[in-house]
């Protein structure tokens, strides 16, 4: 029987899609995830208790592979999240029959929900973009286009790895101060991002725009997203290009994908313009957007030390970031992307750029908790922290809960600083 308590991340009320390995069923099968158990969707989809319309279209679809069930049509999805809802609720009569398809996530190996085609992360939070503009634009931080649209780069989609993937120190090249020598080396400024991911799920015809009120239709669910950072790296080649070899070693991603659908409840309006603020173009203002367009997920940044692993110590809070304060909303970066026809695919991966606030305590990353390396940290240990060192483990995890409604979570992306491989 799956278990589940108050702060379980995976109620009845979530049920996430995810990828997952076991020794009883072999390599990659698409699961639920439902308390301390998954659901092996390819197992229950052979009982014949789904309903037709979800059976016939996941027998369409090869079960292996989140892909093709991220591209059904969202009416397709939600009945599927019905029909599950009714299998595994206590007294269904059907009940025994679904526990046969579960497997204890104890004895599963999760595996990248899907492997993306693309990968686009943003720049989407005005508290990090001032935060971060002000080290070298104290009076005027923020760039000039921020408040006009949902700026962006594209990475690299082949590093993007499930959350416990080896993250070994890059390489790279830098300045060591300005007008200095320029050298190649270990890079010395090690940082996290704590962001949260959103998949696509059906697309659009290349040439085709989707425009504002049908973005959200084409999203998948929300996950986590740790986009590594070598500063060092990253202050010398962003110039005048975006981010390049100081982002694509690796980004690290949570297994579990929690639906648009399982969100519904914890919803919240997108973030009010000051006055001062230029108003949004009209491809990007809409009234369900202002009101509804925000999620209110509740962020939390972990460090363990290789000191407080050894002392058996918990893991520090760094910083609780609050997503609902993203000045740009998944759906206005789904629109802009598409705006110029752009094609975007199931199982494309939008980062969201740096979940960040306007204090200490919701700032989300290194470089705004030490002030560009002019602050040090200072851990619960007595130990401090400029940049990550080798060792260090750094632990995203994010939870919905609102009054009247279950917690949910999104579990967690955990990864851990490893020496250089010499060059």
């Amino acid at each position: 029987m799956p278990r589940s308590g108050p702060l379980c991340d995976f109620p009845i009320q979530n049920l996430p899609f995810g990828r997952f390995a076991s020794p009883r069923l072999g390599a990659s099968r698409v699961g639920v995830a439902i308390g301390d158990a998954v659901v092996d969707l390819q197992q229950l989809a052979t009982k014949g208790s789904l309903s037709s319309p979800v059976s016939d279209a996941l027998n369409s679809c090869q079960l292996s592979d989140l892909r093709e069930i991220m591209g059904l049509p969202r009416s397709i999805m939600d009945e599927l999240r019905r029909d599950l809802f009714r299998l595994l609720e206590a007294g269904a009569p059907t009940r025994i029959r679904t526990l046969e398809c579960l497997e204890h996530r104890g004895n599963v190996r999760m595996l990248l929900p899907v492997r993306p085609s693309n990968f686009t992360d943003f720049f989407a939070s005005i508290d990090h973009a001032r935060n971060a503009g002000r080290m070298r634009r104290p009076d005027n931080p923020l760039p000039p286009n921020f408040e006009h649209i949902p700026v962006a780069y594209h990475s690299r989609a082949s590093t993007v790895q499930v959350c416990g993937h080896p993250l070994r120190r890059p390489h790279g090249q830098w300045q060591e101060s300005e007008g200095g020598p320029v050298v190649f080396g270990q890079s010395q400024k090690m940082d996290f991002e704590c962001e949260v991911a959103a998949w696509i799920g059906c697309g659009n015809e290349q040439g085709v725009p989707i425009k504002l009120a049908e973005a959200e239709a084409h999203v998948f669910g929300l996950g986590l997203l740790n986009d590594w950072s070598a500063r060092d790296i990253q202050m010398w080649e962003s110039q005048p290009l975006g981010p390049f070899l100081s982002k694509n070693f690796l980004t690290s991603v949570s297994p579990w994908i929690v639906t648009i659908s399982a969100l519904a409840p914890y919803r919240s309006p997108a973030p009010t313009r000051t006055a001062a603020a230029p108003p949004a173009l009209p491809y990007l203002v809409s009234g369900m957007n202002q009101r509804y367009g925000g999620f209110d997920l509740k962020m939390s940044v972990r460090l363990s030390s290789l000191t407080m692993r050894s002392n058996r110590q918990q893991a520090g809070v760094l910083s609780k970031p609050l997503f609902r304060r993203h000045y740009w909303t998944v759906a206005q970066m789904v629109a802009h992307h598409t705006s110029n026809g752009c094609s975007i695919e199931p199982g494309d991966l939008f980062g969201s750029g740096t979940v960040s606030g306007p204090t200490p305590d919701e700032f989300g990353c290194l470089l705004e908790l030490n002030q560009c390396g002019k602050e040090p940290l200072h851990l619960h240990t007595g130990e401090r922290r400029m940049w990550l060192e080798d060792g260090d483990e750094v632990i995203l995890s994010a939870h919905c809960e609102r009054d009247g409604f279950a917690r949910i979570g999104f579990g967690e992306v955990r990864g851990q600083i490893l020496p250089a491989i010499p060059y």
